[in-house]
């Protein structure tokens, strides 16, 4: 008999070049492209892995042609690999000019790490907008731009860090925020941060370590910034804090009580998104 089932998969990104970044741009990154290449078997198509599409698609073939899947929808099952894959592979079958406008049934079947050449090119992409949704020579009625420009217009600014991989600045609400996409394992990570957190190390400069999201299989630790902090402001600080952050996530040494309490904190503030 041939299973047709999906298991769960808490890391479902694992392996892949790119996997924080890709983790951020599914969860807390409002518009972004990854740009990536299928692999020989499958047509050595480029396509854009991005946040979200007009109307919830889960994927779009651009009048002129080049191909964009959606990260930030649903999962249809316990595998999110699996479940981009199914809908790129679909993706794939498109016309110009049309989109997919459902995810296929969740089925068994191959996963990112095995329909995306490896090699690339895995470029991160963070935009100010959603104007990648049209073709350059696309027609912008008064209502496609109406639509847009309000898009744009809600959109929380963010910039990707160039000093450290997977960091992004962000303001929302007046505040100045650091999300910052860490690779190792949810344990590890706690535990650097405790280390850091119950030496009073954990702020970058004069921005608090305030908590944590958690999603699948990796942790986004959240940092506040002081306020009017702009992303070139925090490119010094955060790259300076990076060799302390590393030392504490890769020490094997046992938690201190003080560390331990710190810890049990630090659980307390992380927010499980998915």
């Amino acid at each position: 008999m041939v299973k047709n089932t999906v298991d769960f998969v808490l890391r479902p990104f694992e392996g892949l070049p790119v996997e924080a970044d890709l983790v951020a741009i599914r969860e807390v990154v409002p518009s972004a492209t990854i740009r990536v290449r299928t692999t020989k078997e499958h047509g050595a198509r480029e396509v854009l892995l991005t946040t979200i599409l007009p109307a919830g698609w889960p994927a779009l073939h651009r009048s002129d042609g080049v191909l964009l899947v959606a990260l930030q929808t649903t999962s249809g099952s316990g595998d999110a690999s699996r479940d981009v894959a199914q809908v790129l592979l679909a993706a794939l079958e498109l016309e110009a000019g049309t989109p997919l406008e459902h995810a296929p049934v969740p089925e068994a079947g191959p996963r990112l790490q095995d329909v995306l050449d490896p090699k690339g090119p895995w470029d991160v992409e963070v935009l100010e907008g959603f104007d990648h949704w049209l073709a350059d020579d696309a027609e912008r009625t008064a209502d496609v731009q109406a639509a847009l420009e309000d898009e744009n217009e809600q959109i929380i600014p963010t910039v990707k860090l160039e000093s450290v991989e997977s960091a992004y600045w962000c303001r929302m609400g007046g505040k100045e925020f650091l999300r910052w996409a860490q690779t190792v394992d949810d344990d590890t990570l706690l535990d650097g941060l405790a280390r850091l957190h119950a030496q009073r190390a954990s702020a970058i400069g004069d921005a608090r370590f305030i908590g944590a999201f958690r999603s699948c299989g990796i942790v986004i630790p959240v940092w506040e910034l002081a306020r009017g902090t702009e992303p070139a402001d925090l490119e010094g600080p955060v790259a300076e804090y990076w060799p302390s952050f590393e030392a504490a996530l890769k020490s094997t040494e046992p938690l201190t009580a003080d560390e331990r309490r710190a810890r049990g904190g630090l659980v307390a503030r992380q927010v499980t998104l998915r």
